[in-house]
C-alpha cells in the first residue's frame, strides 16, 4: 500500500512556481503551519516574503510534501527529481494530461514518479486543518480544528464550496483526486481515515475506480466507527443502453451505483447541504443511526410539516408507549394530544425543568429525536426566550445518551457560532427541515454483509448477440425455471402443424426482436394459429400455451456491469415496466434473504402479499428464479444479460413467459 502519511501530514513543504504557488506559501503562514515552507524558483529571491531556493537540490532536505505549480512538461522533470531525492509526495497542479487527450504524457508522469506518491495531475491539492498544512492554491473557508471530518472530491470547485459552509461542521482535511493517475479514491480515502483525528468521510465522486477495493475500505471504516457519506454524480448515464432491454434502462448507472453504496454501508445523498448535515451526524454519533424517531415542536403546524415531509423518506415515527403517554400527559395537561410527532404546545415555554422533563421523557423511548426550533434572528429580535428550550434539548440528549437534533426549519435560523457551540456539546444542530430529514435518513444506512465484495468486472471480448427465445427458454428450463409449453418454427405453416398438441389459448410471437410488444410481434389469446398473417421483420415464430392464474407480473433481470461486476433487478414488469419503475437493484452476489428484502421494498409489494384479500404470490419461487439467474451469470462468463419479463407469479410457482438473453459471440 502506498504510504501517504508524509504527503498528508508533512513537517516540511516545498512549493514550486509562482502565482498560484505564492498562495500556498501565504495559506500555510495564515493557518499557522509550524514547519518550514521552502519556495523554489530559479530567478526569484523570495515568494510571499519567504526566501526562495534556486533548485530542489539546494533544499536543506527532501521535502515531505511538494506543491508543483509549474507547467505540465516541467512537472515531469520535477517529479523525477523529487522521487530520486526521497521526497514524501507531491501535488501535480497543472492540467493538460489524460483529460486533454494526452494519455502518454500522464503515463510518463506516473513512470517518472517512481515510488513517490502523487496526487493528480490536474489536482488542486490537500488542506490539513489539523496541522495547518495547506498545499492548496486558492481560497477556502475552513479553520484550524483538533478533530473533524475529511472531504474528498473529484471536483475542485465543489469541495471549495463545501469549505465555505457556515453550519458548524468541523473539517479536518480537504483533498482532491484530480486525474487520480497514481493514487485512487480508495487509497486516498483510506489514508485520510487512518488519521485517528478524522471522524467521518464525505465524498463527491464521479467515477469509483476499483469497486472491490472501495468496498473493503467502507467495511474497515465502519469497523473503526467512522461513517462515509457520498454524492455520486453522473446518474443519468443509465440511458446509455436503454434501447437494449428494460433491465438496462431500469438498472443503469444511477441504480447500480446507489445499490452498491447501500450494500457497502455508504450513505448516499443528492445535495451538498445534505452531505454537510449528514457528516455532522456522523462526526458526533458515528454510522448506523437508529431507525425509531420522535419529533417534538411547540406548534401543530410544525408537527404536521414534519409528518408530511418525512412520509416520502420512509422515516419511522412510532407512537409513544403507554408509560410515555401517561408521564407526558401528567406534565403537559389534558389539552395536549400525546402523539408522535408531538405538538407540546407552549404551556411549558420558558420553564426549563418542565421542558427538559418533556424532552427527556419523549426521547428516552426512541433511538433519536428531532426538536423543531427556530431561534429569532438576533439583529432584529431577542432570542433569549428560546434558550430554555435549547438547553432542554442538550440536557435530554445527555440524560438519555440518545442523539437529540435541534432542527431549524430554515437553514439561516441557526447561526454558525450557535451551531459550533452545540456541536462542541455533542449536540448536532440540523439546518433546514427537508435537508435534516434527508440527512437523518442517510445516517441510518446499515452495512451489508461483512466480507461482501462485488464480482470482478468481466471484460467483453466480442459483441453480444440476442439469443433466439426458444434457445433462451431452453437455457432457463435447464436451471429449473418453469417456461410455457411451446414450439418454434421458421414459418407459420410449419408452426401451425407443430402446435397441434398445444392447449389454447395460445400466444404467437415473432422472433428476432428484443422488445416484441413494441414491435407488434406478439399476438395473445389465440384459439388456434389458423389464418395468422406473417409478422414483419420476424426471423422465425414461437407458439406457446398462455399462462393463467397469475397473481402478478414481475421483471427479473441480471446483467454485467462495467463498474460493479453484475447487477440483479427485481420489480413489477410487463409492458409497463419503465412506466411503473417500481424496481429494486442489487449488486451481485446476493443471498436469498437480500432478494426477499428487495422484493419487500417495492411500492407494490402488498399486491404480492395478499392485499385486500387477494391471493398471496409464491415469493419463494421468485427468489429461486433470481438465484438461478445469478448462478447462470456466475457459471458462464459469455452471458451478458438475462431478462425475464414478465415472470408470471402464481400462488404456487412462477413461469418465465418472455425471456431475453444477450450472449457474447464466440
Amino acid at each position: 500500500m502506498t504510504d501517504l502519511s508524509r504527503l498528508l501530514r508533512p513537517r516540511t513543504i516545498a512549493v514550486l512556481g509562482s502565482g498560484w504557488a505564492a498562495n500556498v506559501v501565504e495559506q500555510c503562514a495564515r493557518m499557522g503551519f509550524d514547519g518550514p515552507v521552502w519556495p523554489v524558483h530559479p530567478t526569484r529571491d523570495q515568494i510571499a516574503g519567504v526566501r526562495c531556493y534556486r533548485s530542489l537540490a539546494d533544499l536543506p532536505a527532501a521535502p515531505d510534501a511538494t506543491f508543483i505549480g509549474v507547467n505540465r512538461h516541467a512537472t515531469l522533470d520535477v517529479v523525477d527529481e523529487l522521487s530520486t531525492m526521497g521526497a514524501g509526495g507531491a501535488i501535480c497542479f497543472a492540467s493538460g494530461w489524460r483529460e486533454a487527450g494526452e494519455a502518454d504524457l500522464q503515463d510518463q508522469l506516473v513512470a517518472r514518479s517512481g515510488d513517490m506518491p502523487i496526487l493528480g495531475p490536474n489536482c488542486y491539492g490537500v488542506i490539513n486543518y489539523l496541522d495547518g498544512a495547506l498545499l492548496w492554491p486558492d481560497q477556502h473557508g475552513g479553520r484550524r480544528v483538533e478533530r473533524g471530518v475529511a472531504l474528498l472530491s473529484q471536483s475542485s470547485n465543489i469541495v471549495i464550496n463545501l469549505t465555505m459552509q457556515a453550519r458548524g461542521l468541523p473539517v479536518a482535511y480537504v483533498a482532491c483526486l484530480g486525474n487520480a493517475a497514481k493514487v485512487g479514491l480508495a487509497a486516498l480515502a483510506g489514508a485520510l481515515l487512518d488519521d485517528p483525528r478524522v471522524t467521518a468521510l464525505g465524498l463527491y465522486i464521479e467515477g469509483l475506480g476499483d469497486a472491490a477495493e472501495f468496498a473493503a475500505l467502507a467495511q474497515a471504516a465502519r469497523a473503526a466507527g467512522k461513517g462515509i457519506v457520498a454524492i455520486k454524480s453522473g446518474k443519468t448515464e443509465a440511458a446509455r443502453t436503454a434501447a437494449a432491454s428494460h433491465t438496462a434502462s431500469l438498472a443503469g448507472g444511477g441504480a447500480a451505483s446507489s445499490a452498491y453504496l447501500r450494500q457497502i454501508g455508504v450513505a448516499e445523498v443528492d445535495t451538498p447541504a445534505a452531505l454537510i448535515e449528514t457528516l455532522k451526524i456522523l462526526h458526533i454519533h458515528g454510522p448506523g443511526l437508529g431507525q425509531r424517531l420522535c419529533s417534538l415542536s411547540c406548534s401543530g403546524g410544525e408537527a404536521g410539516l414534519v409528518a408530511d415531509l418525512a412520509a416520502p423518506t420512509g422515516l419511522d415515527f412510532p407512537a409513544p408507549s403507554k408509560a410515555q403517554r401517561a408521564r407526558l400527559s401528567q406534565i403537559l395537561g389534558p389539552i395536549v394530544t400525546i402523539a408522535n410527532p408531538l405538538d407540546y404546545h407552549t404551556f411549558i415555554w420558558g420553564d426549563g425543568p418542565r421542558t427538559t422533563d418533556v424532552f427527556t421523557t419523549m426521547l428516552e423511548g426512541y433511538d433519536a429525536g428531532i426538536f423543531i426550533i427556530d431561534p429569532p434572528r438576533p439583529d432584529r429580535c431577542d432570542p433569549s426566550s428560546f434558550e430554555p428550550a435549547l438547553e432542554a434539548i442538550v440536557a435530554a440528549g445527555k440524560a438519555t445518551g440518545k442523539p437529540a437534533f435541534p432542527v431549524a426549519s430554515l437553514p439561516e435560523n441557526f447561526d454558525e457560532d450557535r451551531a459550533i457551540t452545540l456541536m462542541e456539546q455533542g449536540i448536532v444542530p440540523l439546518m433546514g427541515l427537508e435537508t435534516a430529514l434527508a440527512a437523518i435518513r442517510a445516517a441510518q444506512v446499515t452495512a451489508g454483509r461483512d466480507g461482501w465484495r462485488p464480482w470482478p468486472v468481466t471484460a467483453q471480448q466480442a459483441p453480444s448477440a440476442l439469443m433466439p427465445e426458444p434457445a433462451a427458454k431452453a437455457l432457463l428450463a435447464a436451471q429449473a425455471i418453469a417456461v410455457p409449453r411451446g414450439v418454434s418454427a421458421g414459418d407459420l405453416p410449419t408452426l401451425e402443424r407443430q402446435a397441434a398438441g398445444l392447449t389454447p389459448p395460445l400466444a404467437l410471437k415473432g422472433l428476432g426482436f428484443a422488445h416484441k410488444t413494441e414491435a407488434g410481434a406478439v399476438r395473445l389469446k389465440l384459439p388456434s394459429l389458423a389464418g395468422q398473417e406473417e409478422i414483419s421483420g420476424a426471423t422465425g415464430y414461437l407458439a406457446e400455451e398462455m399462462v393463467t392464474g397469475a397473481v402478478a407480473e414481475l421483471l427479473i433481470g441480471a446483467r454485467r456491469d462495467p463498474v460493479y461486476g453484475a447487477t440483479l433487478t427485481l420489480g413489477f414488469g410487463g409492458v409497463t415496466a419503465e412506466l411503473l419503475a417500481d424496481t429494486a437493484t442489487l449488486v451481485l452476489p446476493v443471498t436469498e434473504g437480500e432478494i426477499d428484502a428487495a422484493l419487500r421494498s417495492l411500492r407494490l409489494w402488498p399486491l404480492l402479499d395478499g392485499y385486500r384479500g387477494r391471493p398471496r404470490a409464491d415469493v419463494a419461487a421468485v427468489v429461486r428464479v433470481a438465484l438461478a439467474l445469478q448462478d447462470m451469470l456466475a457459471a458462464d462468463r459469455l452471458l451478458e444479460e438475462i431478462e425475464i419479463n414478465p415472470l408470471m407469479v402464481k400462488t404456487t410457482g412462477a413461469v418465465a413467459v418472455d425471456a431475453v438473453i444477450w450472449k457474447e459471440e464466440q
